[in-house]
């Protein structure tokens, strides 16, 4: 006799529905339509309140009355007519104001510092570069130098009557919660990267209302910055390479970063391109880094590793002469990079791949060899040499102007909170 186990209760047809949150009410509402009319005038540049009705779907008199309460709280201006051909009056030109909310990105890489200051509207108004060498110095010290540079952009900001609103930091390591992971370049492990610098900095500016500080990988705002301020904008999905000490990677994909599960996707410098090749400072063998990063590239072509940018700069002197170590250099970087790219696009087919940092100036000996080895390696075909897929970054982007842009981009997607959390400091 078969003995049957208890058949297990039939699942519910009707399982208990996720919860949805509150109903909108008017003020929400209003803050959504606030923020739709204030981005739909940062996309365009200039543009009429009519216009911006037809982008958005709102009513002519909605739309007058949300645009008010954006020129009285300063996040738009108006510049003069603009005539439509037709019959009726002319419309009144509307921009995003040059004073007012701002943001400030800094980019914190391993033989250099970068501090910009973006606008509401995604122009670069300040930026500072100094040439300092972060390897080894402990954390607390490098933020107290970082601050001070800080400082003299919060003050140039504040001479062109912006209002700074955050900081973003852009660091060159796994980064999550606040805090570097891993920076092997660096030295750093387990650093509360917000709360050092944002110590730092309020010490430098006593009596003021301290700036939130938030942190994220270099490559990932410099793919940003891509995204936002390339030359062709129409390009969603692109995976941006972002060459420097060490080599940082970012994926975007329709136009929002990828960061994984745990928010350290894009780490292709250590992704291995010969098994038993050098040893890594993450401690792997044969990391793409020791191939095709600075170090690497100055080393094989007979110059200092530790030189910096003036090295990066006589290496392409070097290549412009035909220098024989410096074309090798490159060629074996470019066929590590081409390796372990054509690796990465069979994975995600991306529209394009972007080489940004030192890979932009070194992009004419680079890519003809990467492209060979995509072209022969990409299953789709879609990478034969003068694709244009494979491309050197913008000129018009980085990583601080990525990170400033992204404080920025909280204004825009809340101006209401932006005003009140204004109106409550200077109250």
């Amino acid at each position: 006799m078969t003995i049957s186990s208890p058949a297990s209760p039939p699942a519910s047809p009707n399982p208990a529905p996720t919860p949805l949150g509150a109903k909108a009410d008017k003020d929400t509402v209003r803050r959504h339509n606030l923020s739709l009319v204030l981005r739909a005038v940062h996309d365009e540049g200039e543009i009429t309140r009519a216009q911006v009705a037809a982008r958005v779907g709102l009513t002519r008199a909605a739309v007058s009355s949300l645009v008010e309460q954006l020129l009285e709280g300063g996040f738009l201006a108006e510049s003069g007519k603009t005539f439509s051909g037709q019959a009726g009056r002319p419309g009144t030109v509307l921009k995003v104001a040059r004073t007012g909310a701002a943001g400030l990105g800094i980019e914190i890489n391993i033989d250099y510092v970068t501090v910009c200051v973006v606008d509401l509207g995604g122009t670069d108004r300040v930026r500072l570069t100094e040439h300092l060498d972060n390897r080894g110095t402990p954390p607390a010290d490098v933020f107290r130098r970082v601050a001070r540079i800080a400082v003299r952009a919060v003050e140039s900001a504040a001479e062109q009557q912006l209002q700074l609103v955050g900081v973003q930091l852009g660091l060159p390591g796994l980064v999550s919660g606040g805090t570097v992971r891993q920076a092997p370049n660096l030295g750093w492990s387990r650093v509360a990267v917000e709360g050092l610098f944002a110590q730092a900095l309020a010490a430098l500016l006593p009596g003021r209302p301290a700036l939130p500080v938030s942190a994220d990988n270099e490559a990932n705002l410099a793919a940003l910055a891509e995204l936002w301020f390339g030359a062709d904008r129409t390009v969603r999905s692109f995976l941006h390479l972002s060459g420097e000490v060490g080599i940082g990677g970012a994926l975007v994909i329709d136009g929002q970063l990828l960061r994984g599960a745990h928010g350290f996707a894009g780490e292709i410098g250590h992704v291995v391109a010969q098994a038993d090749g050098p040893l890594c400072r993450c401690g792997a063998r044969g990391c793409l880094e020791q191939y095709a990063g600075q170090p690497a590239l100055l080393r094989s072509a007979g110059i200092d590793e530790n030189a910096g940018v003036p090295g990066v700069a006589d290496l392409e002197r070097r290549a412009e002469a035909g220098d024989r170590a410096a074309l090798g250099a490159l060629r074996t970087a470019g066929e590590k990079l081409g390796l372990v790219l054509s690796g990465a696009v069979n994975l995600i087919d991306p529209e394009a791949v972007v080489l940004g940092g030192i890979y932009r100036g070194l992009a004419r000996w680079l890519m003809p060899v990467i492209e060979a080895e995509l072209d022969e390696r990409v299953v789709s075909g879609l990478w034969p040499a003068g694709s244009r897929r494979l491309r050197p970054s913008s000129l018009s982007g980085d990583a601080a102007r990525g990170a400033a842009a992204l404080v920025v981009r909280d204004v825009l997607a809340d101006p209401a909170a932006y005003a009140q959390r204004l109106s409550s400091r200077q109250g």
